[in-house]
């Protein structure tokens, strides 16, 4: 059966490669080694394996009955509504124009973990324009009202 070479941040290590943890030599490929090991990341690094999407289900099979079906289970994801993507949602169930919408949106900084009080702290014109505009304070009302909030549910990527 297929089984992918190596993925996640634990890719970008050489002692993983050396290690044949992983199939990747991440000088060949140019990895970054930051990403498997950072001070500014969050979480520990990780390895994912990938197995072919054909025989999978023989994986599935072999695991719950290893370590016992009780035991073994698939794992749910949930994207919540993020500040930029609250926005354009909400603009869109508004009837706004995309322009409108649009315009808004991209004064949210793209930075992982922007909320729309940090966009307000970090961006001085969407103050400026939340108390310029009653259709720009109505939408941003709403989008901080649903901020958050759960838009959808998944199967995670590496639950099978």
């Amino acid at each position: 059966m297929p089984v992918g070479p190596g993925r996640g941040s634990g890719a970008g290590s050489l002692v993983a490669y050396a290690l044949k943890i992983t199939d990747l030599d991440p000088l060949e490929f140019d990895l970054l080694f930051e990403r498997f090991l950072n001070p500014e990341r969050v979480s520990m690094p990780d390895f994912d394996v990938d197995f072919c999407m054909e025989k999978r289900d023989l994986v599935i099979e072999h695991v719950a009955e290893m370590y016992g079906r009780e035991a073994v289970s698939q794992i749910i994801t949930f994207g919540t509504m993020a500040a930029k993507a609250v926005i354009r949602d909400v603009g869109r169930v508004l009837g706004h124009p995309y322009g409108f919408v649009d315009r808004i949106s991209k004064l949210v900084p793209p930075d992982p973990g922007m909320t729309l009080e940090k966009a307000f702290a970090a961006e001085p014109q969407l103050p400026e324009i939340y108390e310029a505009d009653e259709e720009v304070k109505a939408l941003i009302d709403m989008a901080r009202k649903l901020e958050g909030v759960t838009r959808n549910a998944g199967k995670h990527a590496g639950a099978w």
